[in-house]
């Protein structure tokens, strides 16, 4: 089975405000105590924590929803309701989150232990302390609390290396990483072996080390999704050096230098951004016949090409005789301590800006919506007219009085009457209905 899960679907509901109090002060020896009710808490909010020693994102399999608890509700001598306990989640290093209705990416989890709020909790409504008045010094009113955020997310896993091992199928990435770490990947002889990324770490004797991954093998047309190629240019993203292997054992001498081609192409249609990466070419399985001879051949077929701005370094190895895997290692860390340390936030920013794009702009969002049922009742909608609903306590007449000013302070009544709404027409507001009065 495979157990590497790198994109998964969640949905993520904060909790919701506690209800204000109406409630009076009735104490012996306190005449016109006036009004008592205290606020609500607080709602949880779902908060996203980076975990060191989460690797994938399996334990979303079998939990996708999420749901923090609601705050309490305000009570009598203005004491105010408890707050709830914010829910907070662990994720793997390199988690990116999307907004799934917007498209938006919201969010990049690569620093220990950074934390991201994904679904903010609803403040807890005002108790009737609040809207006492010289006019009304003991009003029964009171909110119910704000609603929390409900959201639904892609949580996305971009493994975190220093190191790429890129290349075909079957060039060897599984072995040279089995042999210079302690991962212990699947390794055949067929394409598409490794079906999902692994990672090891490289311990070098003098005492420097870095993250290696092996990433699934490419074929022509990766970019657009063919083959296994997504899952490997996700990851590959974020490592800073890449090593290049080809394989020199063909019987065709001049397959090592096309499909290096291929596989640069590739990157380039990805993002353009991979290709300038310090890339290493790593010639591999030296110690078949063919191998000296194919090599000599891409070599000059590299000389000989003259949209290379400088030849790259070419490095043989045989991973199942270890030849030259040492030496690789040194100048693959050599190469590291050189390459500054990849931003993957200003990289991710630029991967942000086609998506805020589409997003729709809640500054322009009509504050109400209206629309009719084909029973001829009208239907109010809209984020803020339903949030002001939601906290409205219908439950006292002051409330509802209070949430028919708010609806007429919007211009609700005037749009109302602009489409033809009739005295005693039938309003409803989700499944509140009331009449409508000149």
């Amino acid at each position: 089975m495979n157990m590497f899960v790198d994109q998964i679907k969640i949905e993520v509901h904060a909790g919701k405000g506690g209800d204000g109090m109406v409630a009076f002060r009735r104490e012996k020896y306190v005449p016109n105590g006036g009004p008592a009710g205290g606020d609500g808490g607080r709602g949880g909010s779902i908060i996203l924590k980076v975990d060191e020693g989460l690797r994938t994102l399996m334990d979303f399999r079998y939990h996708r929803i999420f749901k923090a608890k609601n705050g309490g509700n305000g009570m009598s001598k203005q004491m105010t309701g408890p707050s709830a306990e914010d829910t907070i989640i662990a994720v793997p290093q390199g988690t990116t989150v999307r907004d799934l209705d917007t498209g938006e990416i919201i969010g990049d989890l690569v620093e220990k232990d950074r934390e991201l709020v994904v679904a903010k909790g609803g403040r807890g409504g005002r108790g009737n302390i609040h809207f006492a008045s010289a006019k009304n010094p003991a009003p029964e009113i009171a909110e119910n609390g704000e609603p929390g955020e409900d959201h639904y997310l892609e949580l996305e896993l971009k493994m975190l290396a220093d190191v790429g091992l890129i290349g075909f199928p079957s060039v060897g990435k599984s072995t040279l990483l089995s042999v210079v770490t302690g991962a212990k990947p699947k390794i055949a002889a067929y394409e598409f072996t490794t079906l999902t990324p692994n990672l090891g770490m490289v311990m070098l004797p003098d005492g420097r080390d870095f993250a290696m991954a092996d990433m699934p093998g490419l074929i022509e047309g990766a970019s657009k999704g063919v083959g296994l190629g997504l899952k490997f240019l996700r990851h590959i993203e974020r490592t800073r050096v890449l090593l290049h292997l080809v394989d020199m054992s063909s019987e065709d001498p001049h397959q090592a230098i096309e499909r290096y081609r291929q596989i640069n192409k590739e990157l380039a249609n990805y993002d353009p951004e991979l290709l300038k990466r310090p890339q290493i070419i790593v010639a591999t399985k030296m110690d078949l016949p063919n191998s000296a001879d194919n090599l000599a051949a891409f070599k000059a077929d590299l000389a000989a090409d003259k949209t290379l701005e400088k030849q790259p370094e070419i490095f043989p190895i045989s991973a199942v005789t270890h030849q030259g895997v040492q030496q690789l290692m040194q100048l693959t860390a050599d190469l590291l301590d050189k390459t500054p340390a990849f931003d993957s936030e200003s990289h991710d920013k630029e991967l942000v800006a086609e998506y805020r794009a589409a997003a729709p702009d809640k500054k322009d969002e009509a504050d109400f919506t209206i629309t009719k049922d084909e029973d001829g009742t009208w239907v109010l909608g809209g984020e803020k007219l339903i949030r002001l609903f939601k906290m409205t306590d219908l439950t006292h007449e002051e409330s509802q009085l209070r949430f028919a000013r708010q609806l007429r302070h919007m211009g609700v009544d005037d749009a109302l009457r602009a489409k033809g709404v009739q005295d005693g027409d039938l309003v409803r507001i989700e499944k509140f209905v009331f009449e409508f009065i000149q």
